[in-house]
C-alpha cells in the first residue's frame, strides 16, 4: 500500500491511496511537492504528517477508512492485521496503536 502526495488534476497537491491490496509494503511516494506541502496535505487529508524529510507518521485508522471500502483481496482485513502487527513488532507502531511510522520515497515518475 503506498500513501501519494502528488500534483492533482488542478495542479494542486493531493493525497491518496493507491496499491490498497499489496499490505506487503507500506510507505509514503512524494511527487513533485515540497516537504512543507506534502506536509500540510497529509495533515488536511487526515492521514498524518510529515515527521522529516525521510519519515512521515500516518494515522492508522485514517489509512484504513481511506482503504479498506476500495479493497478487492478477499483476505484483506486478515492481511491488513498481519501488516499491524509486524509494524508493532518492528517499533513502527505507536504504543496506542494510532499512528504508524513510515519512510517517504518518491513517487514513480516524480
Amino acid at each position: 500500500m503506498i500513501v501519494e502526495v502528488v500534483t492533482g488534476s488542478d495542479e494542486r497537491p493531493e493525497a491518496r491511496v493507491v496499491d490498497i491490496d499489496d499490505l506487503g509494503r507500506l510507505h509514503l511516494a512524494l511527487g513533485q511537492v515540497t516537504d512543507a506541502e506534502a506536509g500540510e496535505v497529509l495533515e488536511r487529508s487526515g492521514l498524518g504528517r510529515l515527521r522529516d524529510s525521510e519519515t512521515a507518521v500516518l494515522d492508522v485508522a485514517a489509512l484504513r477508512a481511506a482503504a479498506e471500502p476500495r479493497a478487492t483481496a478477499p483476505d484483506w482485513q486478515a492481511r491488513w492485521d498481519e501488516m499491524i502487527t509486524y509494524a508493532r513488532s518492528k517499533g513502527w507502531l505507536s504504543e496506542d496503536g494510532a499512528s504508524l511510522s513510515v519512510h517517504v520515497e518518491g513517487a514513480a515518475g516524480a
